[in-house]
């Protein structure tokens, strides 16, 4: 009897799809392609097969008890941890991809320069065909850098952001350790409080959970000095977005960037459309739009179907209960 995986993706070339062929063949499966324009016939196939490699919450929701294994597409998987029914299988193994560290990193040093040379105050006068002065501005380079959220995404930030002459980088995580050695100082969550006052530049790279929920509040961006910019692109959820609004708009901060806010997408009424220094983007640091990261997601998706195969642990398996 053959082993089944069904593919549900819209990014893949035919040099991805000869791959994931090669690998499934090898691991002993037959893999079977579909994209979002033949969900049904996916959710067919779906009903014969014991992993599923796809970012469709629809789609798994559809699969039967007998899926041993869901690989996301995606770095954040808080839509799959947050209800346990969306598995017919309780034991189903989830995984995610760290494909994102790249692109998402680059995002990042893209804002804070926009924000450090100010860029968004130049923007309007120029919309309005006039030559604003030149204005003093900041530099990556000599400043203190706080990243809120350790793991790959964070660390790709800290490597960038070593490279431009940062003068400090502080990583945050809930344990207090970091999975790559970029960091001068690595510190639990229970210290953000001390360390946000010597931050000039946060960024927030954060998992979606109860426990990441708010956790910068009003009080902790009171915190920041008045020449701290403070970016994120982790999950909007992390933030009180209209405290937020008003340390902008006080100049109780200098600026700040978000890639993902609540709700998304964003209404037309909402106080953030309007906040002074703000730069916003529609969610778009990461996606699978860049080759590197497509090429890496298919890549950790075939190293882990072969880990699968031969029973070895998944290198990218995520625990459901702490949502990442």
């Amino acid at each position: 009897m053959n082993r089944e995986v069904c593919i549900f993706q819209d990014f893949l070339t035919d040099a991805h799809k000869a791959q994931i062929t090669r690998a499934a063949q090898d691991a002993g499966f037959v893999p079977h392609f579909f994209t979002s324009s033949q969900f049904d016939e996916a959710k067919a196939c779906l009903q014969h097969c014991e992993v599923l490699y796809a970012q469709s919450p629809d789609l798994l929701r559809t699969a039967p008890a007998t899926l041993k294994w869901y690989c996301a597409s995606s770095a954040g998987v808080d839509v799959y941890c947050k209800n346990d029914g969306i598995f017919a299988n309780p034991d189903c193994m989830l995984s995610n991809s760290n494909s994102y560290g790249v692109t998402i990193a680059e995002h990042v040093v893209m804002v804070t320069l926009m924000l450090l040379r100010r860029l968004p105050e130049f923007a309007e006068p120029l919309r309005q065909h006039q030559w604003p002065l030149p204005r003093t501005i900041r530099s990556i380079r000599d400043s203190e850098v706080t990243i809120l959220g350790a793991g790959d995404i964070g660390s790709n930030v800290a490597a960038r952001m070593r490279g431009m002459g940062a003068s400090r980088i502080v990583g945050i995580s809930r344990s207090g350790k970091a999975r790559a050695d970029v960091y001068d100082e690595m510190h639990p969550i229970a210290d953000l409080d001390a360390v946000l006052p010597k931050t000039t530049i946060l960024v927030m790279a954060l998992p979606g959970t109860a426990e990441t929920a708010g956790i910068l509040s009003r009080e902790r961006i009171a915190l920041l000095p008045s020449d701290a910019i403070v970016i994120n692109v982790g999950r909007g959820t992390a933030i009180d977005q209209p405290a937020l609004v008003e340390a902008l708009n006080s100049g109780a901060i200098a600026g700040a960037a978000l890639d993902v806010m609540v709700p998304e997408p964003l209404p037309q009424d909402d106080p953030l459309w309007d906040a002074k220094n703000l730069v916003l983007t529609p969610h778009t640091s990461g996606n699978l739009t860049l080759g590197h990261t497509c090429d890496s997601n298919v890549d950790m998706f075939c190293e882990d179907l072969a880990n699968y195969a031969a029973g070895r642990p998944l290198r990218h398996l995520v625990d459901r209960s702490r949502g990442y």
